[in-house]
């Protein structure tokens, strides 16, 4: 398992996982916009040449939003996900990150669990944040991240 930086060269496997996990998925022109803002920062997991997973933060003033989780239904539940989300995570406190936020599903337990492994906590509600369907979300805090252990 190889956890590297998002190319260009990636987006055609990264849109399929995005199609397949999300029912809103981001196109492949929404993350090359994305891709090419200076506090974002995008990461794939590859594994025999295929990607696997991929996550992205945004992160300005000490802060970071953490979007565009998923890992491929085939290599879900393997631990992929936490790895790389310990790596955002690592990514995001050597650029002086002091807190990471996240929404996630309310319905979304695996997800809701891993972050708390990861060592979020639970912070609040935002009522019909997502559509198709509509559901209300999960708002989850990692604070003092430069405490994380590498």
């Amino acid at each position: 398992m190889l956890i590297r930086k998002m190319i260009e060269g990636d987006l055609a496997e990264v849109c399929s996982i995005e199609q397949e996990t999300f029912s809103d998925p981001w196109s492949e022109e929404d993350f090359c916009n994305s891709m090419r803002e200076a506090n974002n920062t995008y990461l794939v997991v590859e594994i025999e040449g295929m990607i696997a997973g991929y996550c992205g933060y945004w992160g300005i003033c000490e802060e970071g939003y953490i979007y565009n989780v998923a890992v491929k239904k085939e290599f879900r539940r393997h631990h992929i996900g936490y790895q790389m989300l310990k790596e955002l995570i690592n990514d995001a406190k050597s650029r002086g990150i002091a807190s990471l936020t996240l929404e996630v599903r309310i319905s979304n337990e695996p997800a809701i669990l891993l972050y708390e492994a990861l060592g979020f906590e639970r912070a609040g509600i935002r009522k019909d944040f997502y559509t198709k369907p509509k559901e209300s979300a999960v708002i989850m805090w990692l604070k003092a991240i430069q405490q994380f252990p590498l």
